[in-house]
Parts: C-alpha cells; sequence; structure tokens
C-alpha cells in the first residue's frame, strides 16, 4: 500500500499539515473500531421504505478537535484478529437467514476470519447484481494508490491580453462539494467557498490594477465522456446521478431554497443538476462582481488553462478520506464514479467510465482480492448490469481490518443504528456500535456488507447478496437480524 500518488494538485504545507493530522484521526478510528468490546429505484440513499426516497439522519461529518485525539492518546487495545469465530454457529445464522420467508433463492451469504479464511457460506461464489455495495471495491481500490490526504483545488487564472480585456478562468480540479458561501472548515461538503474564492481572486486583480475581465472556465478534467452506459435506467428524474465534473456546488443538490442546516446532513435527496461546472461559473460570475469587477462578456465560455500557470487565487477541499467518508454514508453515486476517475488518471488509465472501472479492478488484483465473476457496469453500482459474489465483497472487508493506506475505504461505512444508510438498520441493541456496513439496495436488490467486532473478542467479515427478493421488506429485516447476530458469534 506504498504506492500513493496524488490526485489534485502538489499539497501545499497546510495541505500536509491536514494530512498528518489526518493520517492520526483515521488510524486511531480503525483501532478504535476493531477493538470494540468484545421512483422504485432506491440507489441506496434511502434504505428505509421501497421506493421511497428518504435517507437515515447523518452526523456531523467534521475532523476530530486536536484535544480529542493527540499523538501520546492512549489507543484501545487492538482486536485479536486471530480468535475463531464456531463454525456451526455462523452455519447456523446463514441458515436462519436462507430460512426467512420472503428472502427467495437468490441468495449469497459469507462469513470470514479477518485473515480471509471463510468460516460459512451459502453460494458464496454465485455472480449477483450488487447494487451500492460495489461502492466497497472503488473505496478501497482509490484509497490503497491515491493520496487520501490530500485535497482538490478550485482555482482562477489571470490570462493577460496584449490589447484588449484580460480573461479570468476558473478551473475546477474535481471537488464536487463546493460551497456557495465562504469556505466553511468545520464540514467537508462546502469546505472550500466560492464566495471565498470570489474575494481572493479580485483582491488579486485590484493588486494588479485590473478592474474588468472576461470571464471563462475550465472544465476539462474528466474529459467528455463522463456518464455510465445505462445508468439513467436507475436514474429517474435525475436523483441519483450527475455526471462526474471538475467542480459542483453541493454534488449538483438543487434545493431551492429548502437547503438543511447542516451541510453534511440531509434526510431528503432532491434533483441533481446536469450542468454543475457551469452552475459554478454562473455564481462565480456574480460574486465576483459583487467584489467589484466588472465581468465584460454576457456567457462565460470553455476553455483549458496550461499545466504551467501559476493560480492567483484558490481554495481546497477536504480531504480525499473525509470526502470518501461523505460518498459511502451518503453513497453518493458521482462522488464513486469521481474517485473511480480520480484512480484512472493516477494509474494512466483511460479517462472514461471504462478507465475506472479497468482501474479499480486491476487495483483489486494487486491487492489478491478473488475477482472471479465480477463484471462492473460502473464503479457505483447504480448502472444495470454489475455482478460480483459475496466471496468478493467479503474479502475487501477483510482487508478493511488492515491498520494500514487503505483505512479510509472502512472509516466512512455506516454503523447501524448510528450513521448513514443503515443508521435504521439496527436489528438488535446488543449489536450496537459493533458493525460497520455499507449496504445495497435497488428494485430487485438487498446487499450489505462489512466487519463485525465481535461481544467475545475478535472480528470478522461478512457479505449478503439478495437477488429478486420475494418479500423486498422482510428480506430487509432478515439481513438486519443476520447482522446483528454477526456480533454474538
Amino acid at each position: 500500500m506504498g504506492r500513493k500518488q496524488t490526485a489534485g494538485r502538489h499539497a501545499t504545507n497546510g495541505t500536509r499539515r491536514i494530512r498528518a493530522r489526518r493520517a492520526l484521526t483515521v488510524a486511531i478510528t480503525a483501532l478504535v473500531t476493531l477493538g470494540c468490546c468484545g421512483a422504485y429505484v432506491w440507489a441506496d440513499i434511502a434504505d428505509k421504505a421501497h421506493g421511497i426516497t428518504n435517507a437515515a439522519v447523518q452526523p456531523h461529518i467534521a475532523e476530530p478537535q486536536g484535544h480529542l485525539l493527540t499523538a501520546d492518546a492512549p489507543f484501545i487495545a487492538n482486536a485479536d484478529t486471530s480468535r475463531a469465530i464456531d463454525a456451526g454457529e455462523a452455519a447456523k445464522l446463514i441458515d436462519a437467514l436462507r430460512a426467512k420467508n420472503g428472502v427467495g433463492p437468490d441468495v449469497s451469504a459469507i462469513i470470514m476470519q479477518a485473515d480471509g479464511t471463510v468460516v460459512a457460506d451459502h453460494a458464496a461464489d454465485v455472480a449477483r447484481e450488487p447494487a451500492s455495495t460495489m461502492k466497497t471495491l472503488t473505496s478501497l481500490a482509490a484509497a490503497s494508490v491515491l493520496d487520501m490526504g490530500d485535497t482538490l483545488p478550485t482555482q482562477t487564472f489571470l490570462l493577460q491580453a496584449e490589447q484588449g480585456t484580460d480573461t479570468v478562468v476558473i478551473k475546477g480540479n474535481g471537488d464536487m462539494l463546493l460551497g456557495a458561501g465562504d469556505s466553511d472548515p468545520d464540514h467537508v461538503n462546502g469546505r472550500a467557498g466560492l464566495l471565498t474564492l470570489a474575494k481572493n481572486t479580485a483582491h488579486a486583480l485590484k493588486q494588479r490594477g485590473v478592474t474588468k475581465v472576461n470571464l471563462q472556465y475550465d472544465d476539462s478534467l474528466f474529459g467528455t465522456d463522463r456518464t455510465p452506459t445505462g445508468i439513467e435506467a436507475n436514474n429517474p428524474d435525475s436523483l441519483y446521478y450527475t455526471p462526474v465534473s471538475s467542480m459542483a456546488i453541493d454534488g449538483g443538490r438543487q434545493w431551492n431554497g429548502a437547503n438543511p442546516s447542516n451541510p453534511d446532513v440531509f434526510e431528503s435527496y432532491p434533483a441533481l443538476s446536469q450542468n454543475t461546472a457551469a452552475d459554478v461559473t454562473a455564481i462565480f460570475r456574480n460574486l465576483l462582481g459583487a467584489q467589484g469587477i466588472t465581468i465584460v462578456n454576457a456567457e462565460p465560455t470553455q476553455t483549458t488553462v496550461s499545466a504551467d500557470r501559476t493560480p492567483i487565487a484558490e481554495v481546497e477541499s477536504a480531504p480525499l478520506a473525509m470526502v470518501m467518508a461523505f460518498m459511502l454514508r451518503h453513497s453518493d453515486n458521482t462522488l464513486a464514479e469521481e474517485f473511480g476517475r480520480l484512480l484512472a488518471l493516477s494509474t494512466k488509465q483511460e479517462n472514461s467510465p471504462a478507465g475506472a472501472t479497468a482501474a479499480v479492478r486491476n487495483e483489486l488484483r494487486t491487492l489478491g482480492i478473488d475477482l472471479t465473476g465480477l463484471q462492473m457496469a460502473d464503479c457505483s453500482g447504480l448502472t444495470p448490469g454489475s455482478r460480483l459474489t459475496a466471496n468478493t465483497l467479503a474479502q475487501v472487508q477483510a482487508r478493511n481490518l488492515d491498520v494500514g493506506g487503505a483505512v479510509a475505504a472502512a472509516e466512512g461505512l455506516s454503523i447501524p443504528g448510528l450513521v448513514g444508510t443503515a443508521a435504521n438498520r439496527l436489528a438488535s441493541t446488543q449489536a450496537a456500535g459493533l458493525t460497520r456496513v455499507k449496504t445495497g439496495s435497488l428494485q430487485e436488490v438487498s446487499s450489505m456488507t462489512g466487519n463485525v467486532s465481535r461481544e467475545q473478542g475478535g472480528v470478522a467479515a461478512f457479505a449478503v447478496i439478495v437477488n429478486n427478493p420475494e418479500d423486498f421488506e422482510a428480506t430487509r429485516t432478515a439481513i438486519n437480524e443476520f447482522v446483528a447476530g454477526l456480533a454474538a458469534l
């Protein structure tokens, strides 16, 4: 896991400090986790009632403050990852899941030791449609290569004209969680603010004696191929996906005045803009004008800024580790696709959806994950046609039990009863706080994968995939009970 590569520009000194603090934070988070006692399309952002787009409330995802975590703070003891799971009890748990009314015959389940040893399984090598559990593959692959302490800058450049009006270009580098106001250090969504960028840009222009400019934007980062083929089948009314973009405000969510008070926490999912870079530019135009800069051209046009130019101002996203946590907890399909694209760019794959899936596959293969039966229609699980096995999902989770460079892939997993898309999926208070999971839900799919801190010590990795459930709600309940039962093994 030492093959880290920079996703955005080279980090500033401030970013390096964030990176160091973040590395400590994610390491402690992983150790604490391992040491715990003992519309008929969901797209996995709802996970409450079949076909209803309501999402579980999620808490603030901000960096812990320095007084909570220090370099000399004692860790909770590491979990004993070698502590054996009773194979007979594990098999009974899988049998009970399969016997539940409404689950149907198309079910795969597997329980693993932390080292990847299979304790019990049923049809674990049958490839099935995974829904949003596909995001765990993308997350592990991306977090194993990208520098997860890095940030994505949104920049402005001044192109001076020999005659006539100079031009300001706003360039995106992948931050799809920009805010429209001042930069907000307390949140992931809105960490970089367009108002701050406008203020700093205006200041830099006035220092140079420039008060009138043309405005253009550079949205070239992800080329022209930005949408997996066929994803529209599961994206009614643009609720679940907008094409990956060099820049977007709040992921393209169109709240129409109903914005949540906390940008990291929201229950509803509005339609997504399909023109996010143009939206950013239009808002930036107004903000720059309000700072006393006259915009001469009526309509900003697209251009490409050469890599050797120096920006006159910039704002930076939250570190990639925090963006990944936001993506997993909200099951954000666009951000999942973007992580695939950043991985593709980093590993010199084709700058396309196909290049992204190829990059994920290549890295997982390098990590030793069994990819038998894997078909990736996309990096998020939203596009019809993806297939994978429960064995592959569980192997990814076994890797997530390592405290290493890819720990960010586990940090954002939902905690049943507390946070993320599984906030309403806790079947037993006895298991509260002992599992980290990723859910998956489509019309004919209910799935879950994750890792468990067992009540009596030790850990486990697991995966469940049900296709074509006879009763969707009964299947969700059965999966919830199965996952809660894992903690008692």
